[in-house]
């Protein structure tokens, strides 16, 4: 059994097919051990591909942009989250119902940022993509989440931008706030890859990612082919802290609307996002796919 070492700069939802193969023995029957760490802070998993204690990182595909050119070349060979696992949360009940973005302008919005930058890189991307200015909208977002959803609680700010997840529960336990817009219905956009230091990439590697992004894939194709309610017990042990029918309810939503759909990375979503990269000023100009994204190891799966 080969170790394979993964190092993720978060537990989340959206990784819902990695863990599903994990625990199915999806990577196993591909020769590979698959472990996972989370170090603290996130960007911990640039210094464990660097030190070479991790095969791989996951973890969001504009850190391997900024960084292009700059201070290390990564290249991308495999996609898990093919959308945002964002929501925008609003006082008030029925907050979708005739929710538009553009009543956010002149208002202040609340965005997590302790686990990087993808938060606010998406929200104002969405913003420009719908003709509205982000310099009209007040933001609060150099805080972590857990202080800024108590702080939403509390009264500050007139919108909450956060996890989908965290985002149900909170609508659930809280009468005077519910979800706006989920995000997860707004277009492909490559959220969450894997990557790895491009000079470090040998055939042997290169076949471990191959096997890898069978498994995956595997995984993905499971959960799409499972009704989350069939799995609940399993969505509990996995994700604890969180009441099961929340959970539930999310990881069909996320069936729904495209989440999941196969390790490859979408071109014309990787265009979006480079685009909302470019405009963010974290590259100077939209990358080209083959750039940093190498499909070969997930086109090879099939």
């Amino acid at each position: 059994m080969e170790p394979f070492h993964l190092t993720a700069t978060g537990y989340n939802l959206n990784y819902l097919p990695e863990y599903i193969a994990l625990r199915h023995g999806f990577f196993r029957e591909q020769g590979l051990d698959v472990s996972v760490n989370i170090p603290t802070p996130w960007d911990g998993v640039l210094d464990a591909l660097a030190d070479g204690t991790a095969d791989m990182a996951l973890g969001g595909i504009w850190v391997p942009s900024m960084y292009r050119d700059r201070v290390q070349h990564y290249t991308v060979f495999a996609q898990i989250a093919n959308r945002c696992p964002l929501a925008v949360l609003r006082r008030g009940p029925d907050g979708a119902e005739g929710f538009q973005l553009g009543d956010m302008v002149g208002k202040t919005v609340l965005m997590k940022s302790g686990g990087g930058a993808s938060v606010g890189l998406f929200f104002k991307m969405l913003l420009r993509e719908h003709g509205l200015d982000p310099r009209t909208i007040d933001y609060i977002q150099d805080l972590d989440g857990v202080m800024l959803g108590n702080l939403f609680e509390g009264g500050m700010g007139d919108y909450y931008v956060t996890d989908y997840l965290s985002a149900l529960a909170m609508a659930a336990r809280n009468t005077e706030v519910s979800i706006a817009m989920e995000m997860v219905t707004q277009g492909d956009i490559p959220w969450s890859v894997y990557y790895r230091e491009t000079a470090t990439i040998t055939p042997a590697i290169r076949d471990a990612q191959r096997r890898f992004c069978v498994a995956l894939g595997q995984g993905i194709d499971w959960v799409l082919e499972h009704d989350a309610e069939s799995f609940r017990d399993e969505l509990a042990e996995l994700f604890p802290n969180v009441p099961v029918e929340t959970v539930v309810s999310v990881t069909n939503s996320f069936r729904r609307n495209g989440m999941w759909t196969s390790t490859s990375v979408p071109r014309a979503a990787f265009d979006r996002w480079q685009q909302g990269l470019c405009d963010a000023r974290l590259v100077k100009e939209p990358l080209a796919y083959e750039t940093i994204v190498d499909n070969g190891p997930a086109a090879a799966q099939r």
